[in-house]
């Protein structure tokens, strides 16, 4: 049992908490809670930790004795945890990798393109609806947030387990490849005059969402097909980048399912 916020791997996992730099390196991230270990896919644990009292629930118990795991103090698990209100267990896990023709498995897929999204719970949402919507994957430039970042995996709820992604340091370029894939490009813009619900997102489509203060930069937003707009009374000029990728993905779905 790991008694000590010193031992080396008590310090190891911190270092995978806290610090993107480190996740990249080892390419490792960690997941807290019983959910995201339930769920999550056998072949991308590497180790899982567990407090004292956690193994106290008979429930759990035969689950974990079948994966590698460590048992650390109460104390020091809390120590550890991103969360207020710990689970009691925590995995060590191995980053996925796709490479963007994975993204192509459905005819007709339905995408998301994001730039420069910076709040976690943002873009662990857009994970987490997508998966509902059914769309087919998400594409992010290399400026968005990182996703294993603790708050954003919390907030995919299990999707980044399921919802295939491709980090591009070449946002330009990407949208060149889905173009050549049949997808058509839907900015959603200020500048937008047709209303969401009017377009026709039936054959394969990408919606871009673009930053939450400033939107799609210009050289982005200009590689479009299509603009555009969520009609919003008030005074309102735009909504949550997750809530407009939300309604818009939704509305792709609602369309088909007619």
């Amino acid at each position: 049992m790991i008694t000590s916020s010193a031992n080396k791997q008590i310090k190891e996992l911190v270092q995978y908490m806290k610090k993107s730099k480190h996740r990249k390196a080892d390419q490792i991230f960690v997941v807290e809670g019983i959910k995201m270990f339930l769920e999550a896919p056998k072949d991308w644990i590497l180790k899982v930790y567990v407090s004292e009292s956690f193994l106290k629930e008979d429930i759990y118990k035969e689950k974990v004795k079948k994966i590698e795991h460590e048992i650390i103090n109460d104390a020091v698990f809390e120590y550890v945890s991103d969360t207020k209100t710990p689970q009691g267990i925590l995995c060590l896990m191995k980053m996925p990798s796709y490479k963007m023709q994975d993204l192509f498995s459905k005819k007709n897929g339905v995408y998301l393109v994001l730039e420069n999204i910076q709040d976690p719970g943002n873009l662990g949402t857009m994970f987490r609806t997508g998966e509902g919507a059914g769309i087919s994957g998400i594409i992010m430039n290399e400026n968005t947030v990182d996703l294993f970042n603790p708050k954003t995996i919390r907030s995919t709820m299990g999707s980044i387990y399921r919802i295939p992604f491709f980090i591009t340091s070449d946002l330009k370029n990407t949208m060149g490849e889905l173009k050549q894939n049949g997808i058509r490009l839907y900015a959603a813009h200020l500048r937008g005059t047709l209303n969401y619900d009017k377009a026709d997102y039936q054959s394969g489509c990408a919606f871009m969402i673009g930053n939450e203060g400033n939107g799609l930069s210009d050289e982005t937003a200009n590689l479009a097909d299509t603009y555009i707009k969520i009609p919003m009374d008030g005074a309102l000029e735009s909504l949550n980048a997750a809530m407009a990728a939300g309604l818009l993905m939704y509305e792709s779905a609602r369309q088909r399912r007619v």
